[in-house]
């Protein structure tokens, strides 16, 4: 099949699902969700007052319009006003996506470098003590809550010693350098463990194959045999696992940027869940899963590019 036709046909796949998505969200937080006015005014609200303000904020209206609303801002990206801050949504995830990208975008890309490199050299090494004292590592930095990583980052590397700043962000380049750095290292650290198991499993996989054995017996070194044969083979496993976690860096990182003070949408996320602000809470539940619908299909394309095997259909 052509590539662009298999493009089109699965974006048009995008419309029924995401009228799922809809339907899903709406039930969540329309149907089986307590009633936001309880939630707003407190439990000595009076039932006048609990009318009005389920009038003011559109709930009086039969379900199934509800529902429409719902579909209506999916698709037009017009997600109304937030009930707290009273902003536009759409101008709230705009501001906030790029205190996000500042720390997610280069946390990842130097981690998938980073565990890629180290888990190459381990894989070389492997079954040597170089190989078990990484692994062990990788273990003992998955154990550790990430929890403790900030606290003590802020408290060691930023208050006592004084290389970072502690919290807060400014907006505009370079202006922003100081306040990510922390927390890029930090999402570092709490990636590189995991990543590294998880590459270094597909890629012992790929050497254990017969076509590794043959290139050996045909003399070729170790170290083309690595980046040539097994890490291209690996690439499809690596692609699956790097693009569907994208759409989560788009989202941010609740703990990070909230410890960090960095207004991203990490913090917008859990400002929301605070206040039960439904339609912030409406409007990133359908981005997330709008990203990750589009980055599956860009996975699918990518199959074919690393692997000339693989066809679309």
């Amino acid at each position: 099949m052509n590539i662009y036709s298999y493009i089109i046909r699965r974006l048009l796949y995008v419309i029924p699902v995401l009228l799922g998505v809809c339907l899903i969200i709406f039930i969540l937080f329309n149907v089986l969700s307590p009633d936001p006015t309880l939630i707003m005014l407190g439990k000595h609200a009076s039932k006048t007052q609990m009318m009005e303000l389920r009038a003011e904020l559109k709930l009086d209206r039969p379900w199934f319009i509800q529902y429409i609303d719902i579909v209506r801002s999916t698709f037009t990206f017009d997600f109304g006003r937030s009930w707290s801050t009273k902003q536009e949504i759409s101008e709230m995830i705009k501001n906030g996506a790029i205190p996000s990208l500042t720390v997610t975008l280069p946390a990842f890309l130097v981690s998938f470098v980073l565990s890629i490199s180290i888990s190459l050299f381990v894989s070389f090494y492997r079954g040597k003590i170089i190989d078990r004292s990484i692994v062990f590592v990788c273990v003992a930095l998955m154990s550790i809550s990430s929890l403790a990583y900030i606290l003590y980052g802020q408290m060691f590397f930023a208050f006592q010693l004084g290389w970072f700043e502690i919290s807060g962000y400014e907006s505009g380049f370079p202006d922003f350098i100081p306040y990510v750095l922390l927390p890029i290292l930090i999402w570092v650290v709490l990636s590189v463990g995991p990543d590294v198991r998880f590459y270094r499993t597909i890629i012992l996989d790929e050497v254990y194959q017969d076509y590794v054995r043959t290139a050996r017996a045909k003399g070729l070194a170790e170290s083309t045999i690595m980046f040539k044969h097994v890490l291209k083979n690996a690439m499809v496993s690596i692609i699956t696992y790097v693009v569907i976690r994208i759409p989560f860096l788009i989202l941010g990182s609740l703990l990070i940027e909230s410890f960090f003070s960095i207004p991203g949408l990490g913090g917008i996320i859990l400002n929301a869940i605070n206040s039960s602000d439904f339609p912030v809470l409406k409007a990133m539940t359908v981005l997330s899963a709008l990203a990750y619908i589009i980055f599956s299909v860009i996975t699918d394309v990518l199959y074919t590019i690393v692997d000339p095997r693989v066809r679309l259909k």
